[in-house]
Parts: structure tokens; C-alpha cells; sequence
């Protein structure tokens, strides 16, 4: 459904520390600076871009808006959540964990925000 996502940072050395930190842990290989100084991640077939706004304002994050990236174990997810915070993240929402969902589904969630306050998720799905 999606071909990528971007986000804004104003500060991209930062943003890219961090989720270089971050995917990393999730087997995602460090991001690539384009020409136009953009952060470029990809991995199975999806891009996920860091840039400074083209507009020139600062950036800013999505209140209630929530990047989520898959992670293979449960262990995956906490590996990326401490990357993370050792990465300039802060913990927000719950601490990692299981959540019951709808239909009986459980997932395991962990929570943080970027360097830019995006805020993101890592989620694995458990049998």
C-alpha cells in the first residue's frame, strides 16, 4: 500500500544516530545521505526518509500520529527499544510489553520518540 514514508528532523545528524541505532536493531541497514542531504533507509522492499522540511519551517511531529516498524521477536522489539533510548530516544506510552487488541490478537509493543518527537512504535505479533 505504501511506496514510503518520510518524516521531517531538523537536526538530521541526530535523527539519523538514532535510527540508525534503532532500525539497526531490527536488521535494517544504516542509512544512506542523498544529494539533497535526506536520510534514506530501505529494507524488504520499503523506504523510510528522514529530511529537513523543504519549506523551510521547522519540523514538527503528528499529534496522535504513530510510525510503527516490524519487529521479528519480541526480543527484536526490545533490542530496538534500548538502541533507541541509548540513541537520544525517550520511552513514551507503556513500557515494552504485550497488549491484548481486538479479535483476541496480542501484540508486543514497544514505545518511543525520536530525536524530532516522532513518536514510534515497535510491534510483533505474538502466536
Amino acid at each position: 500500500m505504501f511506496s514510503h514514508i518520510m518524516i521531517g528532523a531538523d537536526d538530521i545528524g541526530a535523527s539519523k544516530a538514532f535510527y540508525d541505532a534503532a532500525l539497526g536493531a531490527l536488521g535494517v541497514p544504516a542509512g544512506i545521505v542523498d544529494e539533497w542531504g535526506r536520510v534514506i533507509y530501505a529494507h524488504g522492499g520499503s523506504r523510510f526518509l528522514l529530511t529537513k522540511p523543504i519549506d523551510g519551517e521547522p519540523a514538527t511531529h503528528a499529534n496522535g500520529g504513530t510510525l510503527g516498524f516490524a519487529a521479528e521477536s519480541t526480543d527484536a522489539a526490545d533490542a530496538w527499544h534500548a538502541a533507541g533510548l541509548a540513541a537520544g530516544g525517550t520511552a513514551c506510552e507503556d513500557p515494552p510489553g504485550i497488549r491484548e487488541a481486538t479479535g483476541g490478537r496480542r501484540l508486543y509493543l514497544a514505545y518511543l520518540r525520536d530525536p524530532a518527537g516522532n513518536k514510534l512504535c515497535a510491534l510483533h505479533r505474538v502466536a
